[in-house]
């Protein structure tokens, strides 16, 4: 059988069928962005520490270390490109759907304008992830090569950081009466700008990676209070 099996990759592999799962169970039935939302979490858990992980085993070899820096790209593609696509998908279908939402479909063609725009943000958020893990991968191997060691600061912001910005996006449709579709399009809008752009941002030590695991867990304990208790 291909592929490598052994404990290096396991957080990766959890990510994906995390990842999967959300997507499905978003986009089941009349949509269910917030129960996608928690998978979306996990996924971001699961990346915080599959690569320490992977480095705790020092005999790995040249091709599972490169199988690795693979799979890590392909899960991170679809954890935090596809999925929170599909979760805002999920978003507009509820918005669609039921009439005391903004976004409503009245066979007016004024009233499908929004849907059209907010279908093409998906497409486009999707995209640029793909674009920026490329980029990271080519211009990593180029670093790595040149310099050697651990790099200090991102070009663009990291993908990762889907799993801490729409989970907070979400909170704000408990916060407030209206609809907040249009905010998470405009939060995909933006950071699919910032995933290609110049920005530096510095590397998260291990006290920065914590922080950013209380902060998904506070997300995650307020998103499950108000949804399901």
């Amino acid at each position: 059988m291909i592929g490598f099996y052994d404990y290096t990759v396991v957080l990766t592999y959890l990510s994906l069928v995390s990842a999967g799962l959300g997507i499905f169970i978003s986009l089941h039935g009349d949509g269910h962005p917030y129960i996608g939302v928690f998978f979306l979490l996990f996924c971001g858990l699961c990346d915080a520490f599959d690569g320490k992980v992977a480095r705790t085993k020092k005999d790995r070899t040249e091709e599972e270390c490169k199988f690795g820096i693979q799979i890590d790209s392909l899960s991170d593609l679809v954890a935090f490109g596809v999925l929170p696509a599909c979760i805002g998908e999920a978003v507009l279908i509820q918005s669609i759907k039921y009439p005391d939402k903004v976004v409503r479909d009245t066979g007016n063609p004024q009233d499908i304008v929004a849907p059209i725009i907010f279908f093409l943000i998906l497409m486009l958020y999707v995209l640029v992830a793909m674009i920026r893990l490329a980029y990271f991968n080519v211009m990593e191997e180029k670093r790595q090569k040149e310099e050697g060691g651990v790099r200090k600061y991102y070009e663009g912001l990291p993908v990762t950081s889907a799993a801490l910005i729409f989970p907070a996006i979400m909170l704000f449709q408990f916060m407030t009466p209206g609809d907040m579709t249009l905010l998470y399009f405009i939060g995909m809008a933006v950071t699919g700008c910032l995933f290609v752009s110049k920005l530096k941002v510095k590397k998260p030590t291990m006290k920065g990676i914590l922080i950013c695991i209380g902060i998904g867990a506070v997300e995650f304990a307020i998103l499950l209070l108000l949804r399901f208790l």
